[in-house]
């Protein structure tokens, strides 16, 4: 799956098939921000528009805008997997946040 990228934020799109336009928000940000077009083309600049707007909103009020991704993960595992991933790292010779970024990376590509 592919999705719509800007200045490193994401967006999550769906279609209204009743008023026969996108519309979308900013992904994994505190405040809500969303955007909408009739058209492909004209919802990627709606995008970009806002996400720029919104860092430019940011910056006049002073305020540090939400980062899209912060790098960490919190997961909550069953303590066998737990065992299990500890080991598969070790074998590999990598630490387990090192193997758990590995397989994330290569789970993601495959979508």
């Amino acid at each position: 799956m592919k999705a719509l990228s800007h200045r490193g934020y994401s967006a999550v799109v769906e279609f209204d098939p009743e008023d026969l336009i996108f519309t979308g928000r900013i992904a994994n940000v505190n405040d809500v921000i969303g955007f909408h077009a009739d058209s492909v083309d004209a919802l990627v600049v709606a995008f970009h528009e806002a996400v720029d707007d919104y860092l430019a909103t940011c910056a006049k009020l002073g305020k540090a805008p939400d980062k899209a991704f912060s790098g960490k993960i919190m997961l909550r595992v069953d303590p066998e997997l737990h065992a299990k991933a500890s080991l598969a790292a070790l074998a590999s010779g990598l630490s387990l946040n090192q193997w758990g970024e590995r397989v994330l990376a290569e789970a993601a590509v495959r979508g």
